[in-house]
């Protein structure tokens, strides 16, 4: 049927408006979840795989070949910028083959004639890291697939080039091999790799809540390889019920410790590249109940360095380990009386004379130079500031660079505003005052990584509501040498978009504890109506949602600002926000108390505000998040009118051994904590709306917890909704249309129950 048209009046007789036409003219300056979950539209310009050349000014990048769009690998001169194809597709192209490898990971030898080519990867827990290795002869071209005719499809692990080059070490099927690579040689170092020993990895809570994967370290001289084994024939495995993709179901087991359940023991064997019996060090304790959370060479190819923690995670002794008589001693102990983090900045200085550590030991997180023997302790970066980098929780150090020519080390730090990241540098001989690099003009989040001689830099720098710019530095003056990316096509379609104001500030959430957070209005923002509040949340030790980067859900958020609503987030004692031990370490045996009660205390506040509507006040979070937001919405129902839990976890009793144990303790000593800190125990205080999504193939928050929060609300006959995504991970991001589902679901909730627009 044709659109009805109308005049707008007999003096205006040919200018018609037509309704239905209008309706289909979108407003470009108005976000859509089509626009935003459905399209490229705001796609980020891809950086693509770029890393400093050890030895050389200069970098590596992967990019697709202007004329096939196959993948190739180019060099960078850094200072000029001159391009060259190091490796083009026609070189990536296997024997009897027409198509080159897609390069998913490459590595260099020491030596610069060989490059390792990682390709037809699959998952082992959370992460795609068994696959297919090749290696490539850069002067003869020739191409081999690594592992041998024995060697199945997609089942090499980590392969790492010998420190002279001719050999290489990789893990396949529990078992470490060295493969020589002149002659094809393969010797088999380990024989007793299973499902429940684990040799050169490791079993899923070690990669999650350690960030281990790659489990074997070459020596200096190559002459040894020093490797994790795990037994983990103790742990129980927690079966996923696949309903869907066969005719039956069927399970897929995952060892997975719950809090205060039997963990895997683990040990540190060194045993010779030409093969033969390992050396265990001896490692005091119970393998099980303490863990070794990091080894690496320690500047020596006789000794070793590895960070030995206890169950409680409240100490780590820095041992020293001696790899021909797998004898240890203590150099370092370091004790909190909550927990220590693991140190991911050990380096070594002054050569191998001084190692640098990280410690909260004055009640800030600093930089600590420290002599061989643990005698000498200095540190490095004094001050009422922490080091920090939002990533650590993840494994990326506060160390980000090393200049041992010049005597410089590089750190990342934001001493005056916690919301913001910037790099600094000091000294390694201790003389000489802190240097702010990031230039003072650039507030917002910079990232670095630096260049192995600590001249050069990719630097990343975003704001909230900025996209990311990454460009080549010179250091130490910051200078910009050139842009990787510019993200010019999505700073100007986000310029585009209707905005109202953003801001970040401070908000009381009682006896004067001052949280920083930020605040998105709606465009025209009137301050003499009330608006819907929609609270983002987080509020565990695994990361910070206040923070002036791009990123998140940046655009969603936008999206609900030009509905009408306000969207804000804070973050909490206990979070990892830069403002001291005492800030962070406050939650410690109170998670779920701590955190709900200061996200309480900024909603108190703002409910004072003349445009805050306090019966329309909303809340919603993922994982961690999901399990504030049922906290507050049970413990606070008087001040929380809708809440929407992704992935949560209402049991802390259900979650794994590291994370919930570092935080609660165990279980069966702190059993009070870990009832009073779940909020599946006052599912009957529910008085709001509640909407529960969950992944039924969550292998990290196990949609068991759901199902038990059910059944409590169904025992207390408390309404709620939910949303079951069957076989989905814990991102919920898996299969065709899944996100766009799922934040279509969110939206379409929060419409419903908190109607938005200005009163």
């Amino acid at each position: 049927m044709p659109p009805v048209c109308r005049p707008l009046s007999l003096a205006a007789a040919p200018l018609m408006l037509c309704a239905s036409l209008a309706a289909q003219t979108p407003d470009s300056s108005l976000l859509t979840l089509d626009r935003i979950y459905h399209s490229d539209e705001f796609a980020p310009e891809p950086l693509g795989d770029v890393r400093w050349l050890p030895g050389e000014p200069a970098y590596t990048r992967v990019e697709p070949d202007s004329e096939t769009g196959a993948l190739a690998l180019v060099r960078y001169d850094a200072a000029s910028g001159a391009r060259t194809v190091w490796v083009s597709p026609a070189r990536l192209v296997p024997p009897g083959d027409t198509v080159p490898l897609a390069i998913e990971d490459y590595a260099l030898s020491p030596d610069r004639k060989r490059l390792l080519l990682f390709t037809n990867s699959r998952k082992v827990w959370r992460q795609n890291t068994r696959g297919d290795f090749w290696m490539l002869d850069l002067a003869s071209w020739q191409l081999r697939k690594l592992g041998g005719p024995d060697a199945k499809p997609s089942t090499l692990m980590f392969a790492k080039f010998s420190p002279d080059g001719g050999r290489v070490a990789y893990v396949r099927e529990h078992n470490l091999y060295v493969e020589h690579l002149d002659d094809g040689r393969i010797v088999q170092l380990t024989h007793d790799g299973s499902r429940t020993i684990i040799n050169g990895t490791f079993d899923w809570v070690y990669e999650e809540e350690l960030n281990l994967r790659d489990g074997f370290r070459w020596s200096p001289d190559g002459k040894r390889i020093a490797f994790w084994q795990l037994d983990a024939s103790g742990v129980r495995d927690f079966d996923l019920i696949d309903d869907t993709d066969s005719l039956y179901s069927f399970v897929i087991p995952v060892q997975y410790p719950k809090a205060g359940t039997t963990n895997s023991a683990a040990r540190v064997g060194v045993v010779s590249a030409d093969g033969g019996e390992p050396v265990w060090l001896q490692v005091p304790g119970d393998p099980r109940n303490n863990y070794i959370a990091r080894l690496e060479w320690a500047a020596s190819p006789t000794e070793l360095v590895l960070e030995h923690m206890n169950r409680a995670q409240d100490t780590i002794e820095v041992m020293l380990g001696d790899a021909a008589s797998g004898k240890t001693r203590t150099v370092l102990t370091e004790h909190d009386s909550a927990w220590v983090d693991v140190v991911d900045d050990i380096r070594w200085v002054d050569g191998g004379k001084q190692f640098t550590w990280i410690s909260e030991r004055d009640g800030w997180r600093h930089l600590y130079l420290v002599s061989r023997d643990g005698r000498r302790v200095r540190a490095m970066t004094p001050g009422k500031f922490d080091l920090h980098n939002p990533a650590s929780a993840f494994g990326q150090p506060f160390v980000v660079g090393v200049d041992s020519a010049a005597g410089w080390v590089y750190y990342t730090a934001s001493p005056d505003n916690a919301t913001q990241l910037y790099l600094f540098r000091t000294r390694l001989d201790g003389k000489g005052k802190q240097e702010r690099i990031t230039p003072k003009d650039q507030p917002g989040y910079h990232l670095y990584e630096i260049s192995p001689d600590g001249r050069w830099a990719f630097h990343t720098y975003s704001r909230l509501g900025v996209p990311p710019v990454v460009e080549v530095i010179r250091l130490p003056s910051h200078q910009r040498v050139r842009t990787l990316v510019s993200n010019q096509d999505l700073r100007a379609a986000v310029a585009r978009l209707r905005r109202g104001p953003a801001q970040f500030t401070r908000v009381d959430a009682g006896n004067g504890l001052m949280l920083d957070g930020w605040i998105m209005k709606p465009p025209g923002f009137d301050s003499t109506r009330r608006y819907p509040v929609l609270f983002h949340v987080y509020g565990e030790p695994a990361g910070q949602t206040a923070l002036d980067q791009w990123g998140g859900d940046y655009l969603w958020n936008l999206m609900l600002t030009q509905q009408g609503y306000v969207v804000a987030t804070f973050d909490n004692r206990g979070t990892p926000s830069p403002r001291g031990r005492a800030f962070r370490k406050a939650i410690y045996k109170k998670i779920g108390l701590v955190n709900s009660a200061d996200q309480a205390g900024v909603v108190r506040t703002m409910r004072t505000w003349p445009w805050v509507d306090s019966t329309r006040i909303a809340v919603w979070g993922w994982s961690g998040g999901g399990s504030t937001t049922l906290n507050v919405m049970f413990r606070y129902p008087e001040l929380y009118q809708t809440g929407m839990a992704v992935a949560p976890v209402p049991d802390e009793r259900l979650y794994d051994t590291i994370y919930q144990e570092r935080y609660m303790g165990l279980p069966q000593e702190n059993e009070a904590a870990y009832h009073e800190g779940s909020p599946l125990f006052f599912a009957d205080r529910l008085r709001g709306n509640l909407l529960l999504v969950h992944g039924t193939g969550d292998d990290n928050v196990h949609f068991q917890g759901t199902e038990r929060l059910i059944n409590a609300l169904v025992a207390a006959n408390r309404p709620f909704s939910l949303m079951v995504y069957p076989n989905r991970s814990h991102c919920i991001c898996e299969r065709a249309g899944t996100t766009l589902h799922l934040y279509s679901l969110l939206t379409r909730y929060l419409q419903q129950h908190v109607p938005p627009g200005a009163r």
